[in-house]
């Protein structure tokens, strides 16, 4: 017999500089996951021991955040020894992915309550720290197409014939949203301050929004990936899509997803398991998709699970509230605005994560979690949450938010 699968609370820490200037480099990934577990305990009153899984997104699994993170998170945050934990890894797309598999198996009878989030330590585990083939194996790299991810954001700008303005613009349309929202305290019910340690300064706001951005500044940074595409990408690139002859280096740090520390999770369950404890429901995952395209152009795969998602609830675009969509660069959100008419009010309404920053396996947690906040805040209806991974995938989550 199937089941609503039901978003009953959403907490997230704050997003720190992935650098070891960063506020969040002293502290583990594991430490910001166990803050979290301990944190959403508390203010939900919720008896741990009814947890039946936790499942997270995490996409360098090694070193610290190896061996299963999840159990030794959950284990640490003195759940018991009953609560499993599993880490699962579809790139940047690991912590949406993490949702919509645990709103699954609740839809289908097989878990009645669970948490599902991601994590990411970027500035101690570093992007590529796993060395897999994708990245490391020449061969592989060649016959996969598999360049970086700033080489696939400039060849889908060549090929959408998108000049350096209306990217910069985009850039700062995202940090003057992201810097009001942070003002007017839209993040203050979910975000849980990281307190100070013996190994780090703690962190209570997202720290990497510039509010002083201007078009004139973001005009004056260099290209980021030129060099990467002169060193080879570029023709890997052209190699395995032979839709343009060049490729036209536009994207800078500004307007490419900066890097962060972080970690999400959000309780999921039935609505015997939100009675049972108490608690109201925020929203309902309706439905979720993952997707696949050209590991070359790559970062179109969110997009095509948005589409997909939507599709399969029986909706339009036009009926979707807000967009919640992982700023992977300029072009990909400037060609979603236009192929969803998804203007500047329904996407990413208050920021993305080229302004308030990407921790890889959290991002997409964090971003089911903002739908439902951005949601409630206007008293819309129908929300998607997408994210575009690595080599091609991406996955959306499509919400409806239940009324108090």
């Amino acid at each position: 017999m199937s089941s609503n699968a039901l978003v009953l609370d959403y907490v997230r820490t704050p997003r720190g500089k992935a650098s070891a200037k960063g506020s969040l480099h002293g502290t583990s990934a594991v430490d910001l996951v166990v803050g979290l577990q301990r944190e959403l305990a508390r203010r939900t009153g919720l008896d741990v021991e009814q947890v039946e899984d936790v499942v997270l997104g995490c996409a360098s699994q090694v070193d610290e955040q190896g061996a299963d993170l999840a159990r030794t998170a959950t284990l640490l945050a003195g759940w018991g020894d009953r609560v499993p934990g599993a880490t699962i890894n579809r790139f940047c797309a690991s912590g949406i992915d993490a949702v919509g598999q645990t709103a699954a198996r609740v839809r289908a009878g097989d878990l009645g309550l669970g948490v599902a989030g991601g994590v990411e330590s970027v500035s101690r585990v570093p992007m590529f720290a796993d060395r897999g083939p994708l990245w490391t194996d020449a061969e592989t790299i060649r016959r996969v197409g598999s360049v970086h991810m700033g080489i696939a954001a400039d060849l889908n700008a060549t090929i959408e014939g998108m000049g350096r303005e209306e990217l910069d613009a985009y850039g700062l349309e995202t940090q003057q949203k992201a810097a009001a929202a942070r003002e007017r305290g839209a993040f203050a019910r979910s975000l849980v301050p990281v307190a100070p340690s013996d190994h780090g300064s703690g962190l209570d706001h997202d720290e990497l929004v510039r509010p002083g951005t201007t078009l004139e500044t973001l005009a004056g940074l260099p290209p980021a990936f030129a060099g990467l595409g002169e060193g080879g990408q570029d023709a890997i690139a052209l190699g395995a899509y032979s839709g343009v002859d060049r490729i036209d280096h536009l994207h800078t740090v500004g307007t490419s997803p900066a890097m962060a520390d972080a970690s999400a999770l959000l309780l999921i369950g039935n609505e015997t398991a939100a009675e049972r404890a108490g608690l109201r429901p925020r929203a309902r995952i309706v439905a979720a998709a993952t997707t696949s395209v050209n590991p070359v152009v790559m970062l179109t795969a969110g997009q095509s699970a948005v589409e997909a998602v939507i599709a399969r609830a029986g909706l339009r675009p036009a009926d979707i509230d807000v967009f919640e969509f992982a700023e992977a660069f300029s072009a990909l959100c400037l060609r979603f605005r236009r192929d969803l008419d998804a203007g500047p009010d329904r996407l990413n309404p208050n920021g993305g994560t080229m302004a308030m920053g990407h921790a890889f396996g959290a991002t997409g947690a964090i971003l089911v979690g903002s739908c439902v906040e951005a949601l409630e805040d206007r008293d819309g209806r129908y929300g998607v949450a997408a994210v575009s991974g690595a080599a091609g995938l991406g996955v959306a989550v499509l919400i409806e938010r239940i009324p108090s």
